[in-house]
């Protein structure tokens, strides 16, 4: 079987093992679509963004459009002539002359298993909704909102402890092997993309920066999985006094008492220890372990608890 002529379009950390892994399987990756440099780190200088800097490494061509919906998008799709798009969090949006053209389609790896979260944050809301599993799932790509026929899935437990940063990471390990173990079936023809069902679908939209504002009359449970989800961005925070502070770890408390007092409002610090600062919820108690004050480096709570009185006080 002639392989292929593949265009590569991604653009952050999570598409760069899908990338290595076909350069280093030997697919004719003939170029790269990634979006434009941004200002990155405190100087705000730009930088390549990481799909950029790995395509650069391995001599690929390296393309930015802003966008696709142009007629010279077009006419450079057809000089490169690709045979198969795959695509891993690009961020652009593939108008439909740019998903008819390759001859093989256009094919998206997706941090889910579809139809479960649909959508540009799936992995941070799998965490938050508390869900036992997830995985990836290998698309062909059509006009909807991750609505196209799956071709493999592959499942990972979610673990206790996870957080979006590790998630992120596993499942794009993953994706990558799924990538590349199942293109040869795709290009061939032998495997068949079997189609969603609607009826099974939820979304996972955009994260905004003001859902990190935590809620103490929620459960412990619930925004263990909140401060679990926004690491590493958009990172959940509360008010302590009149700073905001941003919570990098926590655990709910499993102990006989079996949630806090009654008259005890959510928020309300119940005791701090070597172990961190213990926070009444709505349900049950939250440890916070290590958290971050405006301008500091992430510190552990009991440092924090050490240098401030906190006992008694209230985080809102």
């Amino acid at each position: 079987m002639d392989r292929p002529r593949i265009l590569f379009a991604g653009t952050p950390t999570f598409a760069v093992p899908a990338l290595s892994a076909l350069i280093a399987a030997d697919w004719p990756v003939v170029a790269v679509y990634t979006q434009p440099d941004r200002p990155a780190g405190r100087g705000r200088k730009v930088t390549p963004g990481p799909v950029k800097q790995t395509a650069l490494d391995a001599d690929i061509p390296v393309f930015q459009p802003t966008t696709l919906k142009r007629p010279e998008a077009l006419e450079q799709l057809e000089t490169l002539a690709p045979d198969l798009m795959v695509v891993a969090a690009y961020g652009l949006i593939l108008p439909p002359a740019v998903l008819d053209y390759p001859r093989l389609g256009c094919i998206n790896i997706h941090a889910s298993l579809l139809p479960r979260w649909r959508g540009a944050a799936p992995i941070q809301r799998a965490i938050a909704a508390g869900d036992e599993q997830t995985g990836i799932s290998l698309m062909q790509m059509e006009q909807g909102l991750d609505t196209g026929p799956v071709y493999a899935r592959q499942r990972t437990r979610i673990g206790p402890r996870e957080t979006g940063g590790s998630l992120h990471d596993r499942l794009a390990a993953i994706g990558a092997k799924l990538l590349v173990d199942s293109l040869p079936a795709i290009c061939e023809g032998t495997l068949t993309p079997e189609p969603q069902d609607p009826e099974r679908a939820t979304y996972a939209s955009k994260l905004e920066k003001q859902e990190s504002t935590i809620d103490w009359q929620r459960s412990a449970m619930e925004i263990d999985r909140q401060i679990r989800a926004f690491d590493p961005w958009p990172v959940a925070q509360t008010r302590f006094n009149d700073e905001t502070l941003r919570i990098w770890e926590a655990c709910p408390l499993d102990d006989a008492s079996g949630g806090h007092a009654s008259e005890t409002r959510p928020g309300t610090v119940l005791s701090s220890s070597a172990e961190g600062i213990d926070v009444a919820t709505g349900d049950g108690k939250l440890r916070i372990q290590r958290l971050q004050a405006p301008g500091k480096r992430p510190i552990s709570a009991a440092d924090f608890a050490h240098a401030r009185q906190v006992d008694g006080t209230a985080f809102v």
